[in-house]
């Protein structure tokens, strides 16, 4: 018996050892589990996918919302400005007329104290002329020129 004989035997004893103790129904166990591993993985991997793809969906609507609330903000907001610049310019033009009002007043005013200033030196005039005349006790006819030249002064201050 030759080593070749015995190569054979303990291949024999070899195949009936592993049949005996079932190692292809182990391997293809492991390797139906491996299998089964990664088709549950290649589910979840497919799931977060759809999942991820949801979120970026929603995040750009979220997005495309926040740039139009934006746009509308800015467009209330100049708006606004734009009222608010309106109605400085009218509060502006309303201070205008009022002090121009006010300067009006003031110079009637003004017109009207030199008025009456003219006036109470042409009544001082005419008193000083008639007391100069009592105290003079001149005659009518120079009475009468007295009058006319105070009347002519009274005349030229008023205007």
């Amino acid at each position: 018996m030759d080593a070749t004989f015995w190569a054979l035997v303990a291949l024999i004893i070899f195949f009936v050892l592993i049949a005996y103790l079932k190692v292809p129904a182990m391997i293809t166990r492991a390797l139906d589990a491996r299998a089964g591993k990664i088709r549950d993985e290649l589910e979840t991997a497919r799931r977060l996918r759809e999942e991820a793809q949801q979120l970026l969906a929603e995040f750009q609507r979220r997005r495309k919302e926040a740039e139009k609330d934006a746009a509308d903000l800015v467009a209330a907001a100049k708006r606004e400005a734009d009222m608010m610049l309106a109605e400085a310019h009218a509060k502006t033009e309303d201070y205008v007329t009022r002090r121009t009002a006010m300067a009006e007043q003031k110079i009637a005013q003004a017109e009207r104290e030199a008025v009456n200033e003219v006036r109470s030196t042409a009544v001082d005039i005419a008193v000083e002329a008639a007391r100069r005349l009592l105290a003079d006790k001149s005659t009518a006819q120079a009475n009468n020129d007295l009058f006319k030249t105070s009347l002519e002064d009274v005349k030229s201050k008023l205007n």
